[in-house]
C-alpha cells in the first residue's frame, strides 16, 4: 500500500515537493485555499484538498479520514504551524505547535527565545509607546515580527529615520507589530539544515549578498561558504543551539548569521523551513544531496544521515535593470558552461527590484 503524505500549500515552490513525492512512490494530498494565486500544484498532486492552510482543525480532520502517515511543506512560515498541528495530534513526526507558533511566526519571540537560552543575537526591543533605546546604538534594523523575505526590513541611522522605518513596518506587518534591532557590522551567511529527532545535520553554509545598504533584499547565494573553518565551526555551533532554544526537532531549517570582522557570530533569525532562492536546487548542484527527500523521509518517520557524493560551488545571482555586467552575461549565457540556468522574469514574476537570475555550478565562486 503507497504511504499517504500531506503537503500544506499549492503554490509554485511546493511543485518540487510533489513531483519528488511521486517519484518516489507517495500518495500525495495537498491542501490549499481554492484560488488561482494559491493552488498552481492543483493538477499535480494525486488529491488536491481545497481548504485553506489556516483552517487546521478542518485539514486535521481530513488528514485523520484519508489516515496519512507523514505532513510537510517547505518555504512557507503559515504552514510551518499547521504542519506541526496535524503531526501532534496524529503523533507523527513532527515539531510541537506551541514551539512553531514561536517560532515561525514571531520575530521578537523568537529574538525572547534566543535571549533566554544564551544564542548569541542583536540587541533587540518590540517598537512600541514608550520605546527606549537609550542603550542601543546606530545604526539600527527595523521589522515587522511577521513577515520574511526582506519585507519591510530597513536599517536607519537617526531618530527621524527611525520613526518613519517603524510606520512603514507597520504597514506591512499583519499583526502591526515592528522590532527593532542593533545593526550587526560584517558579512553574512546561511546555514542550511536538517533536523530528526532533535539531532541537527549540518548541510551547507552559503556567503550572502545583498542588493544595497538600507533595504536588504537579497543580490545572491554562493556556497559552500568562502569563510574559514574556525568561523563555520562556530556558525553551525550557534545555530545548533538557537534551533534547541525554539525546540526545533524535525525538519529543515535555514539560519540567517552575520560575522563581525573580529571573527564573532550573530544569529540574526531562523526560519524553520526550507530557505527560499531555489535552496534546494543549489544545495544538490554544490552537494549531490537530495534535500526535497530529505525532508519528505523526515515526515515519513525514515530519515538517514544526510550523505554528500561530491563537492561542488554552486550559486545563484539575481540582476536588476542596474546590474549591466550579469544581463550582459545572460545575453551571451550559451557561451558559458558553467551556467545552469538564465532565467527572465515576466512582469507577474518581478519583485523586490529583481528582472532575473543566473544560477550556476563551477569548480569555483563565479562573479559576472
Amino acid at each position: 500500500m503507497k504511504e499517504k503524505l500531506a503537503i500544506i500549500r499549492a503554490d509554485i515552490p511546493q511543485q518540487p515537493l510533489i513531483l519528488k513525492a511521486k517519484e518516489l512512490g507517495i500518495e500525495t494530498h495537498c491542501f490549499a485555499w481554492d484560488k488561482d494565486d494559491f493552488n498552481d500544484c492543483k493538477n499535480i498532486a494525486d488529491y488536491f484538498h481545497p481548504i485553506s492552510i489556516l483552517e487546521k482543525e478542518q485539514i486535521l480532520e481530513k488528514c485523520k479520514e484519508i489516515k496519512i502517515d507523514g505532513i510537510t511543506s517547505i518555504t512557507n512560515d503559515f504552514a510551518v504551524t499547521t504542519v506541526a498541528y496535524i503531526a501532534e495530534n496524529m503523533r507523527l513526526p513532527g515539531n510541537r505547535y506551541e514551539d512553531m507558533v514561536i517560532a515561525a511566526g514571531n520575530k521578537f519571540s523568537q529574538r525572547q527565545a534566543f535571549h533566554e537560552q544564551g544564542v548569541n543575537s542583536p540587541r533587540f526591543a518590540i517598537a512600541r509607546e514608550g520605546l527606549d533605546l537609550t542603550e542601543f546604538q546606530y545604526p539600527l534594523i527595523v521589522k515587522p515580527v511577521d513577515r520574511n523575505g526582506s519585507i519591510g526590513v530597513k536599517k536607519v541611522d537617526n531618530e527621524a529615520e527611525l520613526q518613519k522605518a517603524i510606520q512603514q513596518a507597520q504597514q506591512v506587518s499583519f499583526s502591526k507589530e515592528v522590532i527593532v534591532e542593533e545593526f550587526v557590522f560584517g558579512c553574512e551567511a546561511t546555514l542550511d539544515m536538517i533536523s530528526y529527532q532533535g539531532e541537527h545535520y549540518p548541510i551547507i553554509i552559503s556567503d550572502t549578498e545583498i542588493m544595497g545598504h538600507s533595504d536588504f533584499t537579497k543580490k545572491g547565494y554562493h556556497q559552500p561558504t568562502q569563510l574559514n573553518i574556525d568561523i563555520q565551526t562556530k556558525i553551525i555551533a550557534e545555530a545548533k543551539k538557537a534551533l534547541d532554544a525554539l525546540k526545533f526537532e524535525y525538519g529543515a531549517s535555514d539560519t540567517e548569521v552575520m560575522v563581525t570582522d573580529s571573527g564573532e557570530v550573530k544569529v540574526i533569525e531562523i526560519n524553520p523551513r526550507m530557505g527560499g532562492d531555489a535552496t534546494e536546487q543549489l544545495i544538490r548542484l554544490s552537494t549531490g544531496y537530495d534535500f526535497i527527500k530529505g525532508v519528505i523521509d523526515v515526515a515519513l518517520g525514515q530519515f538517514e544521515k544526510p550523505v554528500f557524493p561530491y563537492k561542488n560551488f554552486s550559486g545563484i545571482h539575481y540582476f536588476s535593470e542596474y546590474t549591466d555586467s550579469i544581463r550582459q552575461t545572460f545575453e551571451n549565457k550559451e557561451y558559458d558552461p558553467n551556467i545552469v540556468k538564465a532565467i527572465l522574469f515576466s512582469e507577474e514574476e518581478k519583485h523586490y527590484g529583481r528582472i532575473g537570475y543566473i544560477m550556476y555550478q563551477s569548480d569555483r565562486k563565479k562573479r559576472w
